[in-house]
């Protein structure tokens, strides 16, 4: 079957060559220069990835991505930016999004990315559809149930992001491993470009943010100086 990728970036140059190369990956891909035309043509149905520029007119990326999340099921979400900062990246993360490359980047970053985002979306599939049997992994005052991909702290529910999700689930899988940050972005990630290791900082703070007591003081996901993180042994 062959996936369909929604872009949705106004520059024409850019989107041009992210079409390209969607098209050279085997995917079909529909292009929309502004954030309400492509939330509209989302809704119609039938989008597996969506590639979304952070400034848009008629809409921003945020809210685009915002309300993609407030329905129902599940798409992965690329965001593009031209903006580096940290706030702009967290922003992004908190609305849901996936994975975000910061312009410009390379057509085989690009592609990395798109290629990793699916293959997590392959493996949820397999992991809901082989494994129902699964259990809930239970760590102190912490629950995770990984075919429903839900989270508890003290019997609250947390709401974490795809991602956030993957991240502490392969670190309850193994505790006690110290990983550092090149490893996790090809662990949970599946690639690993050098000066990316930013994002594993970003989402490790706000994981701990959520599930932590004290995310000042740690006792989930602890830092190994120099070397990386791990989770509570």
């Amino acid at each position: 079957m062959t996936r369909t990728v929604l872009i949705i970036e106004d520059n024409p140059g850019i989107g041009e060559l992210v079409r390209m190369q969607v098209t050279d990956l085997g995917m079909r891909a529909i292009l929309v220069g502004r954030g309400d035309e492509g939330l509209e043509r989302f809704r119609q149905g039938g989008i597996d990835l969506v590639i979304l520029d952070l400034m848009l007119p008629g809409m921003d990326g945020l809210a685009v991505c915002r309300e993609i999340r407030s329905g129902a099921g599940y798409v992965p979400v690329l965001m593009l930016t031209a903006k580096s900062s940290e706030l702009d990246r967290v922003l992004g993360l908190e609305m849901g999004a996936d994975d975000y490359l910061t312009k410009p980047f390379s057509v085989a970053e690009l592609a990395a990315r798109i290629k990793a985002l699916f293959r997590r979306v392959d493996a949820m599939s397999v992991g809901t559809s082989e494994q129902p049997e699964a259990e809930e992994l239970v760590i102190e005052e912490l629950c995770i149930d990984p075919v429903r991909h839900r989270v508890f702290v003290r019997g609250r529910e947390v709401d974490l992001t795809a991602r956030e999700f993957d991240l502490l689930w392969h670190f309850a899988r193994h505790r006690g491993r110290v990983f550092s940050r090149a490893q996790l972005l090809d662990a949970v990630w599946g690639y690993n470009h050098e000066g990316y290791e930013h994002t594993v900082n970003t989402h490790i703070n706000r994981l701990r943010n959520k599930i932590e007591a004290d995310p000042a003081q740690p006792r989930y996901i602890q830092t190994v100086w120099g070397v990386g993180y791990r989770f509570m042994d």
